[in-house]
């Protein structure tokens, strides 16, 4: 397990691609996979599981922020056609459950968790921004969940978080299209909480995460617990179902379609089986 409680200034990095640094009660995780446009393969989101076992118990972090590398991607996600292409339909339904359990557990860390959404996010990625508790963008950011036009939908927590931050109907409409918004969308639509030049948007959210942490935690963390309850009617169904409906999609004829299309570039013909 990772020590979390890293000294002030220190920085350790993962092999899995993953890089934790410590600054006086905040910890920032960057994923960084340049080869492979920052993606949360297994071994990132067993890291991801990892430390927010540790941090659970850990009273020296107040706030956890989580970015990609480089200026152009925060991460493009889990899975995409031509990935999925490589797992067996048992190992992409074991591993979307296991994001789910690890968003849930990032969602549920007692500290504050920020997204620096620092440029494109796609699919499960933007899964993992939506179980953190506050999200900023760099103005060239863009965020897409494209899952449906590929036969699927957003397994890994979307359909459960995103109608509480943009509404219903909203919400619908983003995931069933799967069409990309830009940084001035998702500050309109309330999915993050400012927009900053991309060369400001790390200053921008270390003095944002400076100020939560100098706060008083057990203000802080009880504000979060409170809130957290305020909103948990319902969501434990809405993620069980959630698994169940996405393990029965997996091998549906639709899914099977969606994949074949991406590969032969043509428009998918779908029959809702």
């Amino acid at each position: 397990m990772p020590d979390t409680r890293l000294a002030s200034g220190a920085r350790e990095v993962f092999p899995e691609g993953l890089i934790a640094a410590r600054d006086s009660g905040i910890l920032t995780l960057t994923i960084d996979r340049p080869g492979d446009l920052n993606r949360l393969t297994p071994e990132v989101i067993g890291r991801l599981g990892a430390i927010a076992e540790a941090l659970r118990e850990d009273a020296q972090t107040n706030v956890v922020v989580i970015t990609g590398a480089g200026g152009e991607i925060f991460s493009m996600g889990i899975l995409n056609p031509a990935i999925r292409a490589s797992y067996s339909k048992e190992e992409i339904v074991r591993l979307v459950r296991r994001a789910n359990a690890v968003f849930d557990a990032i969602e549920a860390l007692p500290q504050i968790v920020i997204a620096a959404i620092n440029g494109k996010v796609l699919a499960g990625a933007a899964e993992l921004c939506l179980a953190c508790d506050l999200r900023y963008a760099a103005s060239n950011a863009t965020l897409a969940m494209p899952e449906a036009t590929w036969g699927g939908f957003p397994g890994a927590g979307a359909p459960v978080r995103l109608p509480l931050l943009v509404g219903r109907a909203r919400a619908l409409e983003l995931v069933c299209t799967g069409r990309e918004i830009d940084a001035a969308e998702m500050e309109r639509l309330g999915l993050v909480q400012a927009v900053h030049p991309a060369e400001a948007l790390s200053q921008a959210v270390a003095e944002t995460a400076r100020r939560i942490a100098d706060s008083g935690p057990l203000a802080v963390r009880g504000a979060k617990r409170i809130m957290a309850v305020r909103q948990e009617p319902g969501l434990r169904a809405a993620r069980e179902l959630s698994d169940a409906l996405r393990h029965a999609l997996e091998w549906s004829r639709d899914v099977d379609e969606g994949m074949a299309a991406h590969r032969e570039n043509r428009k998918p013909k779908f029959l809702g089986r």
